[in-house]
C-alpha cells in the first residue's frame, strides 16, 4: 500500500514540475493560455465509487451504454427510471453479470452483478428496486519493501429505490434515493490513518418524454427524450480522520438522450439513439509553485468545495476554459433492430476526449425473447490506446417478463401489431 502511495506521490511531483516549467524562475505568474493547457495536459475528473457509472445490463451495453432514451425495460433503474411508467409490462425482474479485466487475467475474480426489478402499480405510477454489487477480487497489500502483509477481498455495493409517475400522457418523472457502501480498504490502515468503509447517500432525478405517432410508410413511430441527473449526494472518505477537504466527490452525472423508433410493420422495428454524458464534478485546477515552493492555482477554480457547489461549478471551472468544458462531454450512439419482439440485434459506440480519459469503444449485442424469458449478451472492444476493463468480454442479462402470464397480453402478442412491445 505504501509502495503504491509512493508511486502516486512521485507522479504528482512530476506533474507539478511540468506545470512549473511554464512560469518565470523568479516566481512571478505567467499564466498559460487555454490552448497551451489543452495541448499539454491530461486532466481527467476522478471520483469515489466509479462503479456506479458502469452500465450493468447487456442490452444497453450492446448499444454504446445508452439507456436514457431507449424503450423501458427491467434495467431502466440505472439509465432513466422515469421510463418505467411507459413499460408495457406490469412487472419484471432481471439479473446481469459482467466479468472484469479478463483481458489481463481470468483469475482476478473481479466482477459486477446487478439485480433490477419494477412493478407498475397503475398506468400512472411505478416503483422499482435495484442492487449493484462490485467484487474487486483478492488484492495484495504490500509495505514499502514489497512484502505482502494482507490479501483481503474488497467489495462495494449500492441499493436504491424508485418512485416514478406520469405527469401527463407523454411526460414522466422519477426520484431515486440510494445508499452506497464501499469497502475498498477492507479495514486496513492507509496514509497513516485507520481505514474504514466509505458510506454515502445520494439521489437521482430523471425525466422522460415519450410520444407515438404515425408517419407515412410506417405503422408507427415513437420519439423519446430522456434526462437523468444521478448520484447527487454527500462526499465520501475511507479515512477515520479525513478533513472535509480531503473527501472525494461521488460521480454525479448529467445524462441526456434522444431516441427514435420506427415500426415498419408488425414484425420489424428499428431504434436509433444518441446520448451525451457530463460529470457534475469540479474539474481539477492547474497549479504552480512560487519561489518559496508554495503551490497556488494558476488556472481553473478551487475544487475543495461542497457537493452542491460542485454540481453548479462543474459547468464553468475548467482550466482550459470553454474549450475544455466541451471536452468533458462524452458522446454515444446506439442502434437496435427487433424482429417480432423475438430477436434483437444491437450496436453502438462511446467516445470520450483524450484529455478526459480517452475511452473510445464500439459495442455489439444480441437478445432473444421467448415466452417469459429474455437473454441479452454484449461484446466490447476498444478503438483507442486506452484499454477498457471490459474489453473482449461478454456481458449477460437474464430477464423475466411476467407480462406473458396475462392471457389477454399473450393473445395480443400472437397477432401482428403496429408497435413493437418491449419489456
Amino acid at each position: 500500500m505504501k509502495k503504491t502511495l509512493l508511486t502516486f506521490v512521485s507522479l504528482i511531483v512530476l506533474i507539478s514540475i511540468s506545470y512549473a516549467q511554464g512560469y518565470d524562475p523568479s516566481g512571478r505568474q505567467t499564466k498559460p493560455t487555454a490552448s497551451q493547457l489543452m495541448e499539454k495536459y491530461f486532466n481527467p475528473i476522478t471520483t469515489a465509487v466509479p462503479f456506479l457509472m458502469i452500465a450493468p445490463d447487456a442490452r444497453s451495453a450492446g448499444m454504446g451504454d445508452i439507456g436514457s432514451c431507449s424503450s423501458a425495460d427491467a434495467n431502466s433503474q440505472h439509465h432513466n427510471p422515469s421510463k418505467y411508467v411507459f413499460n408495457k409490462s406490469k412487472f419484471g425482474i432481471s439479473f446481469s453479470y459482467s466479468p472484469w479485466l479478463t483481458s489481463l487475467s481470468k483469475s482476478l475474480g473481479i466482477s459486477l452483478a446487478y439485480l433490477g426489478t419494477f412493478w407498475k402499480i397503475t398506468d400512472m405510477d411505478a416503483i422499482a428496486f435495484s442492487l449493484r454489487y462490485f467484487h474487486l477480487g483478492t488484492i495484495d497489500f504490500t509495505d514499502e519493501y514489497g512484502q505482502v502483509y494482507a490479501n483481503p477481498s474488497p467489495n462495494e455495493f449500492a441499493i436504491d429505490f424508485t418512485y416514478a409517475r406520469k405527469l401527463t400522457d407523454v411526460f414522466s418523472m422519477a426520484l431515486t434515493p440510494r445508499f452506497i457502501y464501499s469497502n475498498i480498504t477492507a479495514g486496513y490502515s492507509m496514509y497513516d490513518a485507520s481505514g474504514k468503509p466509505g458510506l454515502a447517500g445520494a439521489a437521482d432525478l430523471s425525466l422522460c418524454y415519450e410520444q407515438s405517432f404515425r408517419t407515412k410508410g410506417m405503422e408507427n413511430s415513437t420519439v423519446r427524450l430522456g434526462v437523468n441527473i444521478t448520484n447527487m449526494g454527500n462526499k465520501m472518505t475511507y479515512s477515520s480522520n479525513a478533513s472535509p477537504e480531503a473527501r472525494d466527490f461521488l460521480p454525479a452525472n448529467l445524462k441526456i438522450g434522444l431516441g427514435y423508433t420506427m415500426d415498419f410493420d408488425g414484425y420489424n422495428s428499428l431504434s436509433i439513439m444518441g446520448e451525451m454524458n457530463k460529470l457534475l464534478v469540479p474539474t481539477p485546477p492547474k497549479y504552480a509553485r512560487d519561489s518559496l515552493g508554495n503551490r497556488y492555482i494558476v488556472a481553473g477554480k478551487n475544487n475543495k468545495i461542497s457537493s452542491a457547489q460542485g454540481i453548479f461549478q462543474s459547468f464553468y471551472d475548467a482550466p482550459g476554459g470553454f474549450r475544455e468544458e466541451l471536452y468533458e462531454i462524452a458522446w454515444a450512439y446506439g442502434i437496435e433492430y427487433a424482429y417480432n419482439n423475438l430477436l434483437f440485434v444491437r450496436t453502438g459506440g462511446f467516445f470520450e476526449s483524450k484529455y478526459k480519459g480517452n475511452r473510445k469503444y464500439l459495442t455489439f449485442g444480441a437478445g432473444l425473447h421467448y415466452n417469459i424469458f429474455q437473454i441479452d449478451v454484449s461484446y466490447l472492444f476498444s478503438v483507442s490506446d486506452q484499454h477498457h476493463p471490459l474489453e473482449h468480454t461478454l456481458r449477460f442479462t437474464l430477464t423475466f417478463d411476467l407480462k406473458s402470464f396475462n392471457k389477454d397480453e399473450i393473445k395480443k402478442q400472437d397477432k401482428p401489431q403496429g408497435r413493437m412491445d418491449r419489456l
